[in-house]
């Protein structure tokens, strides 16, 4: 199959390593510092994770290591949704292992999570790895969202291991992920095996970070393609001058997509879901914010704006928190009788006797096309699945309402027309930019170094990532010092917390200090494509949230 020339290109690209780990492996150690505590919840955790619950710190050091050359077997895990430089931490793992010993191997568990349940793998060869170095994607080996949770799961998961002779495994994921990298570590443990498991940190949401895991793997390359498409369409907005744009993007829990990618186009508005919140807005306050800056924009003669949407801000506003939640509880109870309801007139006045007179009202007061989503999509658990809710249409047609109020009352002279965008899966899959791409191997390299030092139950953990990665500092941080306990289904469970946008931290303040002008002023910026070349401060750059964090 004929490939393009920018991918033999990136085949080509040597990813660049922190110094350490461009040492002899013999001369490489793991050092370990004082026993750790989690955040909160130490009782409970303590409960949970007997065995490892407290581990110390690991730093990447140099000193003698006498079992960097012993062969090891190793499977790998890619788990959740795709994030870009995927391929590159497998491929960091895979290098290592056989630098370490030319005879160790490495199999990859096929879609994820249940691979590892079901015994389906990929033994990799080098010419598999090669085919797929700094590619974006997971189809290497396919990902999955099965959650290892029932004992009959453990118990498949550790028949797997043992069948395969496996020395670790690797589990590349997010939040929820690398919770079930903690508790399987924990069940190895508890029946008398040595089998390890290391996670790594993937996520473009971001949100799986804090002082040790600087960022999660693919946000950099997620935002970038994003932002760039941003960018254009911008561009276009002001040259048509006739259309306003209302860009939903993916990050259902955090917003630092959004406010990452207002950073670097400079919108006229951005809706940040963790400030929406704490102001505790209504729908109707969310509303008025883009109309004011619709109609100071028009008053200049400017009929066009973009406004950037995260896609769980319907989540985090009061009363349509609320309303799920309402529906949720519902469902659960009377989903059956629900759903013999064959229009939506029939099932608006069931719900009627069930939901609180102000959940009802909003409900009934929705443009019908929104409300019937809140109804009709449901996920496996009877919940609704807010990620497929289209915010920004529900946006465009409350504004094109109150729009029309106000022209109707003389106070608005302007024309207002909009298009609605959502970029998730453009994103996802993107060829990993220089960062990444250098971020990722070094990621999965320091996992074969805590895998040859004998750790188990910790994260991958690379530092310092604002300067060259010569200077990055690589180690391993214990998975349950990143944890709390969360009710999940009505059932307090140990979670890795997710790290929202911080109001007061920098790249917030950054964004806040220059809105106001955004939403008046044309001041689009146009970060343009992802650059593979060229001088460093053009390739090699950070996002700006992660410069404005440590600057």
């Amino acid at each position: 199959m004929e490939i393009s020339i920018l991918q033999k290109a990136r085949y080509a690209y040597k990813p660049k390593l922190p110094a350490i780990l461009a040492e002899e492996l013999e001369h490489v150690t793991v050092t370990l510092g004082e026993p750790t505590e989690a955040p909160a919840d130490q009782g409970d955790l303590k409960l949970y994770f007997r065995c490892t619950y407290g581990k110390p710190i690991a730093l990447i050091e140099k000193g003698e290591n006498e079992n960097i050359g012993k062969k090891l077997a190793v499977g790998v895990i890619l788990s959740g949704g795709q994030a870009p430089g995927g391929h590159n931490v497998i491929a960091g793992l895979y290098d290592g292992l056989k630098k370490g010993c030319r005879d160790s191997v490495m199999y990859g568990f096929l879609g994820g999570p249940s691979g590892l349940i079901e015994n389906k793998t990929l033994r990799f060869t080098d010419a598999i790895i090669d085919e797929y170095r700094n590619t974006g994607g997971f189809d290497i080996i396919g990902s999955g969202r099965t959650k290892i949770e029932t004992p009959d799961q453990f118990a498949a998961s550790l028949e797997t291991a043992k069948k395969l002779g496996l020395n670790a495994v690797v589990i590349i994921g997010g939040d929820d992920s690398n919770t079930n990298a903690a508790l399987l570590a924990e069940y190895f443990i508890e029946r008398g095996t040595e089998i390890q498991v290391i996670g790594c940190p993937k996520t473009i949401d971001g949100d799986l970070k804090n002082e040790h895991i600087e960022t999660s793997f693919g946000f950099d390359t997620a935002v970038k393609t994003y932002s760039e498409l941003i960018g254009n369409i911008a561009r276009d907005a002001n040259s048509a001058k006739k259309y306003w744009h209302f860009i939903k993007l993916m990050g259902r829990s955090a917003s630092h997509i959004t406010l990452e990618a207002a950073l670097q186009t400079h919108p006229n508005i951005c809706l940040i879901s963790e400030e929406v919140e704490y102001r505790k807005q209504s729908l109707a306050a969310v509303v008025e914010t883009i109309v004011s800056s619709v109609v100071k924009r028009a008053g200049q003669g400017d009929n066009f704006g973009v406004a950037l949407i995260p896609e769980g801000l319907i989540e985090f506003i009061p009363e349509m928190k609320k309303l799920i939640e309402e529906l949720n509880d519902t469902m659960s109870v009377y989903g059956t009788e629900f759903a013999k309801k064959d229009s939506f007139i029939e099932r608006l006045y069931f719900l009627d006797q069930y939901l609180s007179e102000p959940s009802y009202t909003l409900l009934k007061n929705l443009p019908t096309e929104i409300a019937e989503q809140l109804l009709l999509d449901r996920d496996p658990h009877g919940n609704v699945q807010v990620s497929r809710i289209d915010t920004e249409k529900l946006l465009i047609s409350m504004v094109e309402k109150r729009v029309e109020q106000l022209k109707a009352e003389g106070k608005y002279k302007g024309k207002f027309s909009s298009y609605g965008h959502f970029f998730g899966y453009e994103g996802r899959c993107a060829a990993p930019s220089n960062f990444d791409a250098d971020y990722c191997y070094s990621l999965g390299y320091t996992a074969f170094i805590l895998i040859a030092s004998g750790l188990t139950g910790y994260i991958s953990s690379v530092k310092n990532l604002t300067a060259p990665a010569h200077d990055w500092i690589a180690g391993g941080i214990p998975l349950t010092m990143m944890m709390n306990m969360e009710q999940r289904h009505g059932v307090k469970k140990p979670v890795i917390k997710k790290a929202l946008v911080e109001l007061d931290g920098k790249p917030f303040k950054t964004f806040a200090a220059a809105r106001e002008t955004w939403a008046v002023k044309t001041c689009y910026q146009y970060p343009g494509a992802i650059q593979y070349f060229g001088p460093s401060e053009v390739c090699n750059q950070t996002t700006m949230t992660l410069r404005l964090e440590k600057s």
